[in-house]
């Protein structure tokens, strides 16, 4: 099927509004409860599907307690991990070949949508024709390492992937978000699917790379007032998470985690700090350019709607960022990550081997 058909306003028309949404979970007992929850309040999703993916805590004892008031709700289990498939894509490729809606919602066990969204993500592929619709979710951040890392890592990802040139059919750019992906079906299969995208830690960006390379309409914008998600719990996970994917978001090559480092570094203010440690002057100087170095952060959160207040994290936030960043490109040269109990095996590249 080509991917002008999938656009066309007479195939759109075609389709049923029915969403399957999809939820992987590998130990979630903490928050797979918000997560059905906000899906049992959006009318327009037919059937809600579980994936237990190998979890030793209560996460599958909580869906199944959910079940019994809940008959849109299903709860599928993974067996043993096939080769070269990283586990996230396995379980919710087996929710996609279980789903019988004509959308399909892919969504993480910490994201929790507000009411309306589902309505909200059919009338954008409505009025954009587009058969991809995938919003960035509003973070919750409560701890400081949160507030540091997690804004300054979105206002990167901002830049490197704006919403208008994604959604700009001319242009090249492609970018998704996995804790909110919906897909129409037939273009879910025209592209192959999880299966095409087996090994990428990326999943969602390479699944929106494979669509758009495909002449299928993506939408990508802001989820604010649309979904939330509080991404990590622990400084320990969200290290973990970002070692697993930030070398691969910011280029998944040597030289752009480097250049990325020595561009948002204040490599600068530092140094003439330093000499300053002598002359009064120049400890002023360096006071003022990282200054004006968050002042320009500052600029940065509010354009990408977050608190300006969070420019108090610069420093540790951008400190973090270096750090995690280099973490993940040692990581992929190692040619391992790790991720909830898994060791996932790339390459330099970012992608599997």
């Amino acid at each position: 099927m080509s991917g002008e058909s999938l656009n066309t306003p007479a195939a759109s028309a075609a389709i049923p509004l029915g969403i399957s949404a999809i939820v992987p979970a590998r130990n979630e007992e903490e928050v797979i409860a918000g997560c059905l929850e906000s899906l049992f309040e959006q009318p327009e999703i037919s059937e809600i599907l579980v994936v237990n993916d190998q979890s030793t805590d209560r996460t599958a004892e909580i869906v199944r307690g959910l079940m019994a008031a809940n008959p849109r709700l299903r709860l599928l289990e993974t067996q043993d991990l096939p080769s070269g498939w990283v586990g996230k894509n396995n379980a919710v490729a087996i929710g996609a070949r279980e789903a019988t809606g004509s959308w399909l919602l892919f969504t993480d066990a910490d994201a929790v949508l507000e009411s309306g969204a589902a309505a909200h993500a059919l009338q954008i592929a409505q009025e954009h024709q587009a058969a991809l619709v995938s919003f960035s979710p509003e973070q919750i951040t409560e701890k400081w390492y949160e507030k540091a890392l997690i804004p300054f890592v979105y206002c990167r990802l901002a830049k490197k992937f704006s919403f208008e040139a994604v959604n700009d059919s001319a242009s090249g750019a492609a970018a998704a978000n996995g804790q909110f992906l919906m897909i129409r079906r037939d273009a879910y299969e025209a592209i192959g699917g999880h299966t095409a995208v087996a090994g990428e830690v990326l999943e969602d960006l390479a699944l929106a790379k494979r669509a758009k390379a495909a002449g299928i309409r993506l939408w990508f914008g802001s989820g604010c007032g649309i979904v939330r998600v509080r991404m990590y719990r622990s400084f320990a996970a969200m290290w973990q998470g970002w070692k697993k994917n930030l070398y691969s978001l910011m280029g998944g090559t040597p030289q752009a985690a480097l250049r990325e480092i020595e561009s948002t570094f204040p490599w600068m203010p530092i140094v003439v700090m330093l000499i300053g440690l002598k002359s009064p002057v120049a400890l002023l100087l360096g006071v003022w350019l990282l200054i004006f170095r968050q002042m320009g952060y500052g600029s940065e959160l509010r354009r990408n709607q977050y608190p300006f207040s969070l420019i108090l994290y610069y420093v540790p936030a951008v400190s973090l960022y270096a750090a995690v960043l280099w973490a993940s490109y040692r990581a992929y040269a190692r040619g391992k990550v790790d991720w909830k109990g898994r060791e996932v095996r790339v390459g330099v590249a970012g992608t599997l081997r």
